[in-house]
């Protein structure tokens, strides 16, 4: 990094460094501090004053010491081998530190986003002559046995390509093509550089239809998420968070995950970075990282990188998305990245907010979930990003200022109940108090893709219903019981303990209830709302729910879901006439009998 004095060392106050004597500098600039070379950013310009947040360790700092600066902003470096890589909160590869350095980041320590050693096999997808657009693809490398990295043009480039390199393998500093521009000549390498803070252009921002397939039933089928879209996971310490960000980046149908480890502890990012290779992705059978990129700033990091890490993984993602890949990027969580906002403006003296937090907190949040979306590129291919933020509120009071503000920017809400995860109940998604705008969206998709799926709406809002009414007649039971109720609210609760049991609860340690394919879903769905329509209808006609509850294929629906593959729904189908054929039966019986008669 060329650099240049802008200033010395005026104050140090924990990761935030006044300078004085400042010339030349600007704002959100990347600067170098002290005789280590701490990383930082200029956040705050006052006549000749500086204040810059340094995402290192700053012990040792002293006034008089001289600032260089960069003449550049916070920038990520883009390029083939960022998948399977694992980076700090500023692009800085662990790896490489671990294996140049020790288990500790040293003060001031450089190392290269990407190697710059390794050749990489590059083909041409344009001829010289053609009119180039910003973000157009020049060609492809195979950056991993599953993603194809598709070369683009930088986004402020465009004008006519002059040349492009043959096949070959190239690093990525050398040039592999020239595009020249009202008389200026721009080279085109395998990698270039975007800052952090500043959202990827793109040509338009489509409206979102298809879900974001989670294989998790609470969720595809009751909260569905809209590829392209953004969602809330609030929940206090020990509910599930992590382990639901875990099974939505193996099983979700994303192409790219961006994980950001965001200031949780480091135990869960180290057993994550472990466990996370070990992972097979269900579709190539391939180790997960060859489509992840991981972005590890655990709670004992400096905190100013903390801050930065949501918008680098940010960007990365933004990047594979201009490529036409549709990316998954889970934030784990923005509480410890809101944290990290107000320790920065606490050491600024600037006037606090809600419960400390600055009075920026909700247009920060703003910016991060409004870069989700599904856009049509200027280079031409379709791509998403669909943002799944955890927060963790303290004592798991949702009224808290990161979850309050959240809600505002989010369309889909997955608030996770301490009740449910004591009971060991996974997902533990309360049906209660998560909700889902995304619902008409992605009905359609249901409608025309999966072919059970013409009802998928209208089955939904019936089990959404009873379990309203499930939770209404609870508080009935906890007073005097289940025994007084009658039959036709009996069967309310017990379809509900049928739903809970044989649908929503999934174990994510059995190979078939793991994961669900829609069809699957669907189906068990339906057998569910059979059993509480024909039950209720046969209740009417004076049968009884202890008749109800004892028909042979009972046991069959408690097992189900693991009992039957995702490649055999039809087994289902099954289950689903025995069904039929017993409900019918105690219909006719009920049917012929006198009514005086009846058992």
């Amino acid at each position: 990094m060329q650099s240049k004095v802008i200033g010395t060392i005026k104050r140090v106050v924990g990761p935030v460094v006044e300078i004085g004597n400042v010339r030349g500098a600007q704002m959100a600039e990347l600067v170098e501090v002290g005789p280590y070379g701490l990383i930082g950013e200029i956040i705050r310009l006052h006549e000749d004053m500086a204040t810059t947040q340094v995402y290192e360790d700053t012990t040792g700092l002293r006034p008089g010491q001289e600032v260089r600066g960069s003449g550049m902003p916070l920038s990520v470096e883009l390029g083939p081998g960022l998948l399977g890589s694992i980076f700090d909160g500023v692009q800085r590869r662990l790896e490489v530190i671990r294996d140049t350095s020790n288990q500790y980041i040293q003060k001031g320590v450089h190392v290269s986003p990407l190697d710059r050693t390794k050749k990489w096999p590059f083909r041409p997808t344009t001829t010289p002559g053609q009119e180039l657009k910003p973000g157009e693809i020049v060609g492809t490398v195979q950056e991993t046995e599953i993603i194809e990295h598709r070369v683009m043009l930088p986004p402020d480039v465009k004008g006519k390509l002059e040349w492009i390199a043959q096949e070959g393998e190239y690093t990525i500093d050398d040039v592999i093509g020239t595009v020249v521009s009202g008389g200026k000549r721009r080279e085109v390498r395998l990698s270039h550089r975007w800052p952090v803070r500043r959202q990827r252009p793109y040509y338009e921002k489509l409206g979102l239809s298809a879900p974001l397939l989670t294989g998790l039933r609470v969720i595809d089928m009751l909260f569905p998420l809209a590829r392209g879209g953004t969602v809330a996971v609030p929940g206090g310490f020990g509910t599930g968070k992590t382990l639901i960000q875990h099974s939505l980046a193996k099983w979700c149908d994303a192409d790219i995950v961006v994980f950001i480890g965001c200031g949780e502890r480091g135990n869960e990012i180290t057993d994550m970075l472990i466990e996370f290779p070990r992972l097979k992705d269900p579709r190539s059978q391939k180790s997960m990282m060859q489509r992840s990129i991981v972005i590890a700033n655990t709670s004992n990091m400096p905190v100013a990188a903390r801050e930065a890490s949501i918008y680098t993984g940010m960007t990365l993602a933004e990047y594979y998305r201009d490529m036409g890949y549709h990316v998954a990027v889970m934030a784990d969580s923005t509480s410890r990245w809101a944290e990290a906002l107000r320790e920065l403006s606490g050491r600024m003296e600037e006037m606090p907010a809600d419960e400390g937090f600055p009075a920026y907190l909700p247009s920060r949040l703003a910016e991060f979930y409004e870069r989700a979306g599904i856009v049509r590129t200027f280079g031409g291919p379709v791509g998403s990003v669909t943002t799944i933020g955890s927060i963790s509120p303290p004592g798991g009071d949702f009224s808290e200022p990161v979850t309050q503000h959240t809600k505002r920017f989010v369309r889909c809400f997955w608030a996770l109940d301490r009740q449910l995860a004591n009971a060991r109940h996974y997902p533990a998604l309360s049906w209660i108090d998560s909700y889902s705008e995304y619902t008409p969206d992605v009905a359609g998709w249901w409608h025309q893709t999966v072919p059970p799926g013409r009802d998928w709406l209208s089955m939904r809002t019936e089990i959404m219903d009873l379990l309203q009414r499930e939770a209404r007649l609870q508080h009935v039971v906890k007073l005097v019981g289940p025994d007084v109720l009658p039959d036709s609210q009996k069967i309310v609760l017990e379809t509900c303990a049928l739903l809970k049991n044989a649908f929503l609860q999934q174990s994510a340690f059995d190979p078939l209830d793991m994961f669900s394919v829609p069809e699957k879903q669907l189906k068990m769905l339906r057998i569910i709302l059979t059993f509480y329509r024909k039950g209720l209808h046969n209740i009417k006609k004076g049968a009884t729910m202890v008749r109800l509850r004892r028909i042979k294929v009972y046991p069959d629906i408690l097992r189900m879901k693991s009992v039957v593959p995702n490649d055999r729904p039809e087994l289902l189908d099954e289950i689903q006439q025995k069904l039929d054929r017993a409900l019918d039966q105690i219909g006719a019986v009920y049917e012929e009998t006198p009514s005086a008669a009846r058992p």
